[in-house]
Protein backbone atom coordinates (compact mmCIF):
# COMPACT_ATOMS: atom_id res chain seq x y z
CA UNK A 1 0.00 0.00 0.00
CA UNK A 2 1.28 3.39 -0.78
CA UNK A 3 1.78 5.93 1.73
CA UNK A 4 -1.00 8.22 1.34
CA UNK A 5 -2.96 7.24 -1.26
CA UNK A 6 -6.66 6.38 -0.76
CA UNK A 7 -7.16 3.36 0.63
CA UNK A 8 -10.14 1.61 -0.85
CA UNK A 9 -12.12 1.25 -3.93
CA UNK A 10 -12.53 4.91 -4.16
CA UNK A 11 -11.50 8.28 -2.77
CA UNK A 12 -14.18 10.55 -1.76
CA UNK A 13 -15.05 14.08 -2.67
CA UNK A 14 -13.54 15.96 0.53
CA UNK A 15 -14.61 19.48 -0.52
CA UNK A 16 -14.18 21.75 2.62
CA UNK A 17 -15.28 25.59 3.06
CA UNK A 18 -11.93 27.29 3.90
CA UNK A 19 -11.81 29.17 7.48
CA UNK A 20 -11.14 32.51 5.46
CA UNK A 21 -11.72 34.20 2.00
CA UNK A 22 -7.79 33.57 1.10
CA UNK A 23 -8.08 29.78 0.30
CA UNK A 24 -6.14 28.75 3.69
CA UNK A 25 -7.05 25.55 5.41
CA UNK A 26 -7.37 25.19 9.32
CA UNK A 27 -6.06 21.91 10.23
CA UNK A 28 -6.30 20.70 14.00
CA UNK A 29 -3.27 17.76 13.90
CA UNK A 30 -3.13 15.32 16.53
CA UNK A 31 -0.28 12.86 17.37
CA UNK A 32 1.17 12.10 21.01
CA UNK A 33 4.67 12.22 19.66
CA UNK A 34 6.16 15.20 19.94
CA UNK A 35 8.93 14.49 16.54
CA UNK A 36 5.87 13.02 14.36
CA UNK A 37 3.81 16.67 15.90
CA UNK A 38 6.08 18.84 14.40
CA UNK A 39 6.83 16.83 11.49
CA UNK A 40 3.06 17.32 10.30
CA UNK A 41 2.83 20.63 11.27
CA UNK A 42 6.29 21.89 9.37
CA UNK A 43 4.42 19.88 6.38
CA UNK A 44 1.19 21.23 6.61
CA UNK A 45 2.67 24.87 7.10
CA UNK A 46 4.96 24.50 4.01
CA UNK A 47 2.03 23.69 2.15
CA UNK A 48 0.16 27.01 3.34
CA UNK A 49 -2.20 25.75 5.66
CA UNK A 50 -2.94 27.23 9.38
CA UNK A 51 -2.39 24.48 12.00
CA UNK A 52 -3.06 23.83 15.50
CA UNK A 53 -1.58 21.04 17.39
CA UNK A 54 -3.00 18.71 19.93
CA UNK A 55 -0.67 16.33 21.95
CA UNK A 56 -3.92 13.84 22.78
CA UNK A 57 -7.26 13.36 21.53
CA UNK A 58 -8.69 14.74 25.09
CA UNK A 59 -6.95 18.10 24.17
CA UNK A 60 -8.59 17.73 20.70
CA UNK A 61 -11.60 17.59 21.63
CA UNK A 62 -11.14 20.64 24.33
CA UNK A 63 -10.32 22.59 21.48
CA UNK A 64 -13.10 21.40 19.40
CA UNK A 65 -15.46 22.11 21.77
CA UNK A 66 -16.45 18.71 22.92
CA UNK A 67 -14.92 18.00 26.36
CA UNK A 68 -16.76 17.25 28.95
CA UNK A 69 -19.32 20.53 28.99
CA UNK A 70 -20.31 19.20 25.88
CA UNK A 71 -19.67 22.71 24.42
CA UNK A 72 -20.15 24.01 20.77
CA UNK A 73 -18.29 27.30 20.92
CA UNK A 74 -15.29 26.20 19.03
CA UNK A 75 -17.21 23.73 16.53
CA UNK A 76 -16.43 24.71 13.28
CA UNK A 77 -13.10 26.00 13.94
CA UNK A 78 -11.18 24.00 11.60
CA UNK A 79 -10.96 22.13 8.34
CA UNK A 80 -9.61 19.09 8.62
CA UNK A 81 -8.38 16.99 11.61
CA UNK A 82 -5.32 14.55 11.32
CA UNK A 83 -4.65 12.78 13.99
CA UNK A 84 -2.64 9.65 14.92
CA UNK A 85 -4.38 6.60 15.05
CA UNK A 86 -2.35 4.89 18.20
CA UNK A 87 -2.36 7.17 21.32
CA UNK A 88 -2.54 6.80 25.24
CA UNK A 89 -6.25 7.71 26.51
CA UNK A 90 -7.59 8.18 23.33
CA UNK A 91 -7.25 6.64 20.38
CA UNK A 92 -7.18 8.49 17.02
CA UNK A 93 -10.49 6.09 16.04
CA UNK A 94 -12.31 7.11 19.34
CA UNK A 95 -11.69 10.77 18.40
CA UNK A 96 -12.57 10.22 14.92
CA UNK A 97 -16.11 8.30 16.72
CA UNK A 98 -16.35 11.72 19.02
CA UNK A 99 -16.28 14.28 15.89
CA UNK A 100 -18.65 12.32 13.60
CA UNK A 101 -21.25 12.09 16.36
CA UNK A 102 -21.08 15.61 16.70
CA UNK A 103 -23.68 17.62 14.66
CA UNK A 104 -21.59 20.41 14.06
CA UNK A 105 -18.52 18.99 13.21
CA UNK A 106 -19.58 15.62 11.65
CA UNK A 107 -18.68 17.25 8.06
CA UNK A 108 -15.09 17.97 8.71
CA UNK A 109 -12.76 15.90 7.30
CA UNK A 110 -10.56 13.09 9.65
CA UNK A 111 -7.61 11.92 8.30
CA UNK A 112 -6.24 8.80 10.01
CA UNK A 113 -2.10 8.51 9.94
CA UNK A 114 -0.75 5.18 11.19
CA UNK A 115 2.78 3.80 11.01
CA UNK A 116 1.38 0.28 10.76
CA UNK A 117 -0.61 -1.20 7.52
CA UNK A 118 -2.99 -3.52 9.26
CA UNK A 119 -5.67 -3.69 6.63
CA UNK A 120 -8.59 -4.27 9.43
CA UNK A 121 -7.40 -1.59 11.20
CA UNK A 122 -7.85 0.76 7.79
CA UNK A 123 -11.19 -0.95 6.99
CA UNK A 124 -12.37 0.23 9.77
CA UNK A 125 -11.47 4.29 10.29
CA UNK A 126 -12.90 4.14 6.78
CA UNK A 127 -16.11 2.38 7.18
CA UNK A 128 -16.38 4.43 10.70
CA UNK A 129 -15.84 7.90 8.63
CA UNK A 130 -12.61 8.21 7.98
CA UNK A 131 -11.78 10.36 4.89
CA UNK A 132 -8.46 8.95 4.29
CA UNK A 133 -5.89 6.16 6.00
CA UNK A 134 -2.25 7.73 5.48
CA UNK A 135 0.80 6.15 6.37
CA UNK A 136 3.49 6.89 8.81
CA UNK A 137 6.07 9.07 8.14
CA UNK A 138 4.41 11.32 6.43
CA UNK A 139 6.37 12.77 3.20
CA UNK A 140 5.51 16.54 1.39
CA UNK A 141 3.72 14.57 -0.89
CA UNK A 142 1.85 13.25 0.73
CA UNK A 143 0.53 16.53 2.56
CA UNK A 144 0.38 17.99 -0.94
CA UNK A 145 -1.94 14.80 -2.38
CA UNK A 146 -3.96 15.70 0.12
CA UNK A 147 -4.46 18.74 0.04
CA UNK A 148 -5.36 18.82 -3.22
CA UNK A 149 -8.15 16.45 -2.64
CA UNK A 150 -9.60 18.66 -0.15
CA UNK A 151 -9.68 21.30 -2.75
CA UNK A 152 -11.40 18.71 -5.14
CA UNK A 153 -8.31 18.90 -7.31
CA UNK A 154 -7.99 17.29 -10.85
CA UNK A 155 -5.04 15.95 -11.74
Amino acid sequence: MESGGCVGNSCPSMEVPYENGNGELHVLAVDDNLVDRKLVEKLLKISSCKVTTAENGLRALEYLGLGDQEQTKNISKVNLIITDYCMPGMTGFELLKRVKESSGLREVPVVIMSSENIPTRIDKCLASGAQMFMLKPLKLSDVKTLKCRLMNCRS
